[in-house]
């Protein structure tokens, strides 16, 4: 019955092309609704003010600035972060505490912000079938599930829906990813630095991460496409783009001081 709590039901659809953006940001309400009473939602303003400013200064000039973007932070000390349809997006304190400048979580943001405005998750629901529709959204970004059944629903839901995007999926939000930064006026060089910090914090604390390598395939490589792809910026370019800021600073400090997690 506890596992039970942790399942998420999303609408069924038969393709991704039949879902309107009305009914994409219908089903992504009804969602969070359930998400926010599963999942230990951070409700400091100061924090929730900070991440949904640098988020909607990404989302609000992509090609669905009309989505009503809105960004949480999650009480878990787990890297990891979660794109809803609609324009909802989850990000672990565990990750923003791992990041070390404004332009890594910005580019966590731009990846994430990449899934929603090419509909992946929108595409991952047309493509599954009743039975597997569900997903425990708890137990993709935290181990708050550790029973057998909520282990089953990672691995028949969680891996299915938009828990898991495919490897041609996360390059393409990869990619539209550094084009949200870079839009913004944000530098693009977090993407690859954060994805070593990933790859550097699975050798060092395994167990933080682990949701993370799960949800999103994340290897060397990944790090040598997303780095290439900056190459090819102009340098005059690069040059202007924001790194870092007192107030990023500020905003980590304050989470850092925020109850851990019971």
């Amino acid at each position: 019955m506890r596992a039970k709590m942790f399942v998420v039901a999303l609408a069924v659809v038969s393709t991704a092309c039949g879902v309107s953006q009305q009914q994409e940001i219908e089903i992504g309400q009804s969602n969070v609704q359930q998400i926010n009473q599963q999942l230990p939602i951070v409700n400091d303003p100061e924090a929730n003010r900070y991440i949904n400013v640098l988020g909607d200064s990404i989302a609000r000039l992509t090609s669905r600035a009309d989505l009503p973007w809105t960004f949480y932070i999650v009480n878990s000390p787990e890297i990891n972060a979660f794109a809803v349809p609609g324009g909802y997006i989850y990000v672990n304190r565990g990750l923003i505490e791992h990041t070390q400048k404004m332009d890594q979580l910005a580019g966590v943001l731009g990846h994430e912000i990449g899934h929603v405005v090419m509909r992946h998750s929108v595409k991952q629901m047309g493509q599954m079938n009743a039975a597997n529709i569900g997903v425990g959204v708890a137990c993709v970004l935290t181990s708050v599930c550790n029973s057998g059944v909520g282990q089953t629903a990672i691995n028949v839901a969680g891996t299915a829906v938009f828990a898991k995007f495919s490897r041609d999926d996360e390059k393409e939000a990869d990619d539209v990813g550094i084009e949200n930064v870079v839009r913004a006026h944000i530098s693009p060089q977090g993407i690859p630095e954060m994805f070593q910090i990933l790859l550097d914090t699975r050798t060092s604390n395994p167990g933080l991460v682990d949701n993370w390598f799960a949800s999103h395939p994340t290897e060397e490589s990944r790090i040598a496409d997303t780095q290439a792809r900056i190459n090819a910026i102009s340098p005059a370019v690069l040059r202007t783009l924001t790194i870092d800021s007192q107030a990023f600073q500020n905003f980590k400090a304050r989470v850092r001081s925020l109850p851990q997690p019971r």
